[in-house]
């Protein structure tokens, strides 16, 4: 089954979801994060691999990674694994299949239905879990993908000596505005923000956060420079989405000559489209940090 086309609008603050389950339990994952959904097949198991790594398969010339979320989530495998389901995704440039269980349906829902999970589920403080949906009678838990592949494969995630590259840097007062909703990347993207010479970080954990954020220095009074240089942002997030966060800010007469970074795994072709049509100054495509550094520089320091 291929993945459906999203006709969603720019800005909209709307998304598709999957639903699939493990072990009964229901999950959900962006679309636009899915290339295509198959049954399960044979794949070839890899030497000293991680436990949650099933093995490799080939699938139109490209070797694609297995991963078995019910592992990963310490959860019991099904009753009838020869009718599971591989979803195949994209996201960070980088191809992999999520063996799960079932596949339910796809559901257009808006991110103002998500909500933040508590921080005990799944993970605790940097958890799997970056929302929760309320939908149609059940709870639908949308997982971390980026922190699962980061995790399972280090080197696909930020690396810190990336910023090597920048050579010397100098420390910087400008403030630069940061809206995440994964706690793991959130994490690494600040640390890198310092290590790069960036002190004056404000960390806003989705798109109405960073909004209210932008809000309240507009109406301080003060000249927005003062609050906020440069805005950083992912696109999925619960409450606001990144599309939509900056769609608000460029429409803004004072807050339209803010620069906005995207710095999302979903930038593809069709997302640069989106991006570009709600006004985005840049866009970047996760794990590249020394080029998010650099892209600040350009915008702050000129």
């Amino acid at each position: 089954m291929k993945k459906q086309e999203i006709l969603l609008e720019s800005g909209t603050n709307e998304f598709e979801i999957m639903e699939f389950t493990i072990a009964g339990e229901t999950f959900g994952i962006n679309v636009a994060k899915v290339r295509e959904i198959m049954m399960v097949c044979p794949v070839k198991p890899m030497q000293k691999s991680q436990k949650d790594i099933e093995g490799i398969f080939k699938s139109r010339d490209m070797v694609i990674t297995v991963i078995n979320l019910a592992s990963y989530l310490d959860l019991p495998p099904s009753d009838n694994a020869s009718r599971d389901i591989l979803i195949v995704t994209n996201f960070n440039n980088n191809f992999f299949a999520f063996h799960v269980h079932t596949v339910v349906g796809i559901n257009r829902i808006s991110w103002t239905e998500i909500k933040k999970p508590d921080k005990i589920i799944y993970g605790g403080q940097e958890g799997v879990a970056t929302g929760i949906a309320d939908y149609d009678g059940h709870l639908i838990t949308i997982l971390d993908f980026e922190k699962i592949v980061s995790e399972i494969s280090p080197d696909l995630g930020i690396r810190y000596e990336d910023l090597d590259q920048l050579g010397d840097r100098q420390r910087s007062s400008k403030p630069v505005l940061l809206a995440e909703d994964s706690m793991l990347l959130s994490r690494m993207i600040v640390e890198s923000l310092q290590r790069s010479g960036y002190d004056n970080l404000i960390k806003t954990d989705n798109g109405q956060e960073a909004w209210n954020f932008l809000v309240e220095a507009k109406e301080s009074g003060d000249a927005i420079e003062n609050h906020v240089c440069c805005v950083v942002t992912d696109i999925e997030m619960p409450q606001m989405d990144g599309h939509r966060l900056t769609k608000q800010i460029k429409e803004d007469p004072v807050l339209k000559k803010l620069p906005v970074i995207l710095f999302s795994s979903l930038i593809n072709e069709e997302m640069w489209r989106k991006g570009e049509a709600v006004g985005a100054d840049a866009q970047i495509t996760k794990p590249e940090i020394a080029r998010l550094v650099s892209l600040i520089d350009q915008f702050i320091l000129g």
